[in-house]
């Protein structure tokens, strides 16, 4: 339910993310007659969606090294 609830989040709040694979399953925590399985392929599939999104918002610690020396090097500069 709390996955659910993240992905609400991101679609309302944020905006802007589709949750595709996961509303393809067409299945809900609250649809206790699924199978465990089902629910198991749900948590896992919403889980990789919801990864993928706040990997693509954060950058790499190379990146985040990168423009952190960008950062310092235009402070020097004033």
């Amino acid at each position: 339910m709390f996955l659910v609830q993240l992905k609400d989040y991101f679609e309302k709040e944020v905006g802007g993310y589709e949750f595709s694979k996961y509303g393809q399953l067409n299945i809900s925590p609250l649809q206790i007659h699924r199978s465990k399985a089902d629910h198991k392929r749900a948590i896992f599939t919403l889980s990789n969606e919801i990864a993928s999104l706040v990997a693509a918002d954060e950058p790499s610690g190379l990146a985040r090294t990168a423009a952190r020396m960008e950062q310092l090097a235009q402070m020097d500069n004033k």
